[in-house]
């Protein structure tokens, strides 16, 4: 529930007729859906204002009690993205050599991924994405989030969104556990490391697997 000293502003939405309206969600789609993750980045330069509106984008994301329990690291700094690669390879290692269980590398394997990750060093950025288990008032006292992992997740899926639309390339990459990223980036205990983000474009001869994706009758029910 909104408090009522909340201040309200009338919601103007932007309307279209039945025909621009199917248009218009069948161009978003088809240009989603040529999103894909790559792992092959150039060291391209990107504009830093384009990454700017990219988070901007990322925050708009709703939130419970739009509270938006997440800050966005990102980092271009070739020392601290060094440093991260090194910790995120260490774990890694750890993953494929034994913490993993073994129908999890089997299913990895049509992927070709291993522990070494360039791309933390290629890419021109990389953009984690912390959760705020809590907030800190004025004076250091907790103050409650709610729907964290809920909140954070949207915003995650916003900001690939928002990549993809830049004319960018992402992976999503989630070394566990990811604490070192705390500790290399030297965030406060109430944020949790949630996602690490490359971004970039692609290198000039990348490749992603050949996949297709779920059939909407397979990914959805109708109550009609």
């Amino acid at each position: 529930m909104i408090p009522h000293n909340q201040p309200f502003e009338l919601y103007e939405a932007a309307i279209y007729e039945p025909a621009e309206m199917l248009d218009r969600s069948k161009a978003f789609y088809r240009a989603l859906d040529k999103r894909r993750t790559v792992r092959e980045f150039s060291d391209r330069p990107v504009p830093k204002a384009v990454i700017e509106n990219i988070v901007r984008t990322a925050s708009t994301a709703p939130s419970g009690a739009h509270k938006q329990p997440w800050t966005f690291c990102v980092v271009s700094d070739a020392k601290i993205k060094a440093s991260i690669r090194e910790a995120a390879e260490k774990e890694e290692y750890e993953n494929y050599h034994g913490r993993m269980s073994e129908d999890w590398l089997d299913d990895l394997k049509p992927f070709g991924t291993d522990h070494i990750k360039p791309f933390l060093e290629v890419a021109p950025y990389l953009i984690v994405v912390f959760k705020k288990a809590y907030d800190l008032g004025p004076d250091g006292e907790k103050q409650k989030n709610y729907y964290v992992n809920e909140s954070v997740g949207l915003a995650g899926g916003m900001l690939l969104a928002a990549i993809h639309h830049a004319g960018l390339v992402a992976v999503t990459h989630t070394p566990s556990p990811m604490n070192f990223l705390q500790k290399v980036l030297n965030r406060p205990a109430n944020e949790r490391p949630f996602l690490l983000v490359p971004v970039g474009y692609p290198a000039k001869d990348a490749k992603v697997p050949s996949l297709t994706r779920k059939p909407l009758e397979e990914i959805s029910v109708w109550y009609e």
